[in-house]
């Protein structure tokens, strides 16, 4: 007898947007009805933390360097497949990372030889109302493309952090989303605190509005629902050539991402907590998200720390485990090395 196919839903939406408080939401929702969710987490850096955000009963396969269409992609339906054998979980939420385009991801958790476990329900986007209104006043900038991209792919939209602009910005906002995806059911949420209930009525959506839109336009249509955004030197074969602009952290070229750069600080030491945030408030603008756990000179617990669009936030935790010092810095083009004098110096005892 098969065994029922077991649902997935992608969460996608550009860094900071609020992806993994949707996660963390809908893991508590399924557990409380009874229910046994896991995750697959994939992050552009060499460290998943925000998986440690996650509850460690939780099944969660972590799959880091961010690169879907490559070394990724090729594991991915490997990985699917050992975490519901393993766990056999009523559902799996896919967390990407937010520099990839969930067309990717899409690909890879349809591939046909999971189809008969796997069924694809839904592409949830979330969207941080303010950050895709700054965005979308330079069009020509990649990362809004990325953003239109992953906006173009959901087959749900959650507007998030509507508290954050005026009730005119946000009509604005909805109206931008909805001349990029004419479908998509638009939520708008603080915090993403939305009815969880959702999950239960996705059903489908994914294959079938794709297939509605190739038999409406011919295959191009369908493929521009969700596009690829090829760029310029951009090759996408099944071999998916390199060779296609910046170096990402440790010499790998991506694709979608392959403009946004990424740089992974261990410390040696504590630091002091004044200095660090005088230090997080000098980043430039082109540093737009940053997170990590850090240990204070002037205090004791280790801290969780994570940095949006100018503002910082940090968290207390008590982990069961040794955890490293870290930080990881995403942004586009930014100075590693000014950044890497910045983070000697805080560790040297200078400001």
């Amino acid at each position: 007898m098969d065994k029922k196919a077991v649902p997935v839903h992608i969460l996608s939406g550009f860094l900071g947007s609020g992806k993994t408080t949707l996660l963390t939401r809908v893991i508590d929702y399924y557990q409380l009805s009874g229910r046994k969710p896991a995750v697959l987490m994939n992050e552009l850096g060499d460290v998943n933390l925000d998986g440690m955000l996650v509850d460690e009963e939780v099944p969660m396969t972590e799959m880091l360097g961010g690169c879907i269409c490559c070394t990724i992609r090729g594991d991915l339906g490997m990985e699917l497949k050992q975490l519901i054998e393993e766990h056999e979980p009523d559902a799996v939420f896919v967390e990407c990372t937010g520099a990839a385009n969930p067309i990717e991801m899409l690909d890879g958790i349809t591939d046909a030889s999971m189809l008969t476990r796997v069924e694809l329900k839904s592409v949830v986007t979330v969207v941080d109302a303010a950050h895709l209104l700054e965005r979308s006043r330079t069009p020509k900038a990649r990362t809004y493309k990325l953003m239109q991209d992953q906006i173009r792919c959901a087959t749900q939209i959650i507007l998030n952090k509507a508290d954050l602009v005026t009730p005119q910005e946000l009509l604005d906002t909805e109206s931008l989303l909805r001349e990029l995806n004419g479908t998509a059911p638009i939520t708008a949420a603080v915090k993403c605190e939305i009815d969880l209930s959702l999950f239960d009525r996705l059903e489908g959506g994914v294959a079938e509005r794709h297939a509605a839109a190739a038999a409406a336009g011919g295959a191009e249509a369908g493929h521009r629902a969700c596009s690829h955004s090829q760029e310029p030197g951009h090759i996408h074969d099944e071999h998916c050539g390199h060779g296609h602009g910046l170096e990402a952290e440790g010499g790998h070229t991506h694709h979608s991402h392959d403009h946004v750069m990424v740089h992974t600080h261990y410390f040696r030491s504590p630091v002091d907590s004044e200095a660090f945030e005088a230090m997080v408030g000098r980043l430039p603008k082109e540093i737009f998200r940053a997170k990590g756990i850090l240990r204070f000179s002037d205090t004791v617990s280790p801290f969780l720390f994570q940095y949006a669009y100018r503002e910082m936030d940090l968290m207390k935790i008590t982990p069961k485990e040794e955890l490293p010092s870290v930080a990881v810095f995403i942004g586009e083009h930014f100075d590693k090395r000014g950044l890497e004098a910045e983070l000697a110096a805080l560790e040297g005892g200078q400001s």
